[in-house]
């Protein structure tokens, strides 16, 4: 038996639940599960998406595996655990794009095979880099003839609609999408669209008639009506099935973020206060000190578009997590990450507001502190950005920096710099701790400061530290 721990988010579906070892996840198959399992292990579909790497590969284990935590499971399938797990209200526009065809092209895939997803929720997907891969396969069921998308809602409100919201009004969805959780409801996207947009022949599928569908069924309607019921009996055809998913798999592949203009950091790597020689030391700096410590994880805090995410891994990095709150900087990263194949994921960050636990019970969906955790970290221009744009503490700022890895490099950048320069620029300058001796001070209370340099003329500091022993 080996020690794993209930996923505190596992409890809607009575076909299984999910356990979290320290190197593999468990899911039991439960009773009412096991034929529609069954079914579809037969059926060849789960072979051919593991060996097309669209569904996370997974194996059949002795139940003995969980001990008493089985129950009555029928099965007990193990998959190894991905480097971090990440939630939609955290991905850019083209992770969320690259999630949403991916399960489209799950489903089509699934009715060759006579079987159908009995849900469509965006946390079944997850990343493994910058590549989306779908989790969950208690989610395939056998297709029955005639039945309808039971997941077209919430794969509207999950999916598309939070594509939209950027895609037509140009509002990322992260803020909306996180503190909804279930998604941006269709109901808000249908009272923000013009009557222009509502002549599309997607909108009115998708938007127009499900918002309708959805507030008559809030509202108690005519659900159970003779009407109502003739039409569940009447059905869908599964070409007209089939039909409807590449049409809006189609739509999906179009969207565009409407705001194509540069976001504010998104030419920083090209457009900052330091020339290439000092751009260049601080990589090398990075790549001395993962070459040295051989961190298997790494996050990078303030990535922007990952050019030292990138260095970490040309050192010797299994894995970067990239976080930062600049959309067009995180397509950036995203973009390269995907079409360079590199093990880097990219998420979006506002860390004076982390995602928090949330959902039932507050465990639903983990923070960030309790989901994850990083073998070293970097910060490289970010401590300012914390200290003086978001006025908190500076000792604060470091204490939650190092409680986050044992290892890290940070770097300071002093006020004299050309970038706290601007953030100062219209504010009173209220931070007197702010200075190099003060950040030293704070490092050095919480761990062993191994190496610095001074990596640029106006005084930018690089350290690493390491707070273990």
């Amino acid at each position: 038996m080996i020690a794993a721990t209930l996923d505190p988010g596992s409890f809607r579906d009575p076909g299984g639940q999910v356990f979290l070892g320290d190197s593999h996840v468990y899911r039991t198959v439960n009773p009412p599960a096991v034929d529609d399992f069954d079914f579809v292990e037969a059926s060849g579909l789960i072979d051919a998406l593991v060996a097309d790497g669209l569904v996370l590969a997974s194996d059949k284990v002795d139940s003995s595996v969980l001990g008493q935590s089985c129950g009555d499971a029928r099965y007990v399938i193990e998959h190894p655990k991905l480097p971090f797990i990440s939630y939609p209200y955290e991905w850019t526009f083209s992770a969320l794009k690259a999630a949403a065809l991916l399960h489209m092209d799950i489903h089509l895939k699934a009715l060759e095979h006579g079987v159908t997803l009995s849900d469509a929720s965006a946390f079944n997907v997850q990343f493994n880099g910058a590549k989306p891969v779908f989790i969950d396969r208690l989610s395939f069921v056998k297709y029955r003839d005639g039945e309808i998308w039971a997941g077209h809602g919430q794969f509207c409100e999950q999916f598309l609609n939070p594509l939209l919201l950027r895609a037509f009004f140009g509002i990322p969805h992260n803020a909306w999408y996180r503190g909804a959780q279930e998604g941006i409801p269709t109901e808000a996207i249908r009272a923000l669209l013009p009557v222009r947009r509502m002549l599309s022949w997607n909108v009115l599928t998708h938007i127009v008639l499900q918002s309708a569908i959805q507030s008559r069924v809030k509202s108690g309607g005519d659900a159970d009506s003779a009407k109502s019921h003739e039409l569940r009996k009447v059905g869908l055809p599964k070409t007209a099935l089939e039909s409807m998913l590449r049409r809006l798999r189609r739509w999906i592949a179009t969207l565009t973020p409407a705001d194509k203009g540069k976001t504010t950091w998104q030419d920083y790597a090209n457009n900052n206060s330091y020339a290439d020689a000092e751009a260049a030391m601080k990589r090398g700096f990075v790549e001395r000190f993962v070459t040295a410590g051989k961190p298997k994880t790494v996050w990078d805090l303030g990535c922007n578009t990952g050019a030292y995410s990138a260095a970490a891994l040309s050192a010797g990095a299994d894995y970067v997590v990239g976080f930062d709150f600049d959309q067009g900087a995180l397509e950036h990263g995203f973009r390269n990450a995907r079409e360079n194949d590199l093990p880097m994921q990219m998420v979006y960050l506002d860390a004076a507001n982390p995602a928090s636990d949330q959902g039932w019970a507050e465990a639903e969906r983990q923070g960030l502190h309790r989901r994850a955790s990083a073998d070293a970290l970097l910060a490289l221009a970010f401590v300012h950005h914390l200290a003086i744009a978001k006025n908190i503490p500076l000792d604060r700022v470091v204490g939650w920096l190092v409680g986050l890895a044992p290892t890290g490099v940070i770097e300071f950048v002093p006020k004299t710099d050309p970038m706290v320069q601007r953030l100062l620029q219209f504010r009173p300058d209220i931070f007197p701790d702010y200075h190099e001796e003060n950040f030293l001070r704070c490092v050095g209370s919480l761990a062993r400061i191994e190496q610095s340099d001074r990596v640029a003329e106006n005084g930018r500091l690089l350290i690493s530290y390491d707070r273990r022993g």
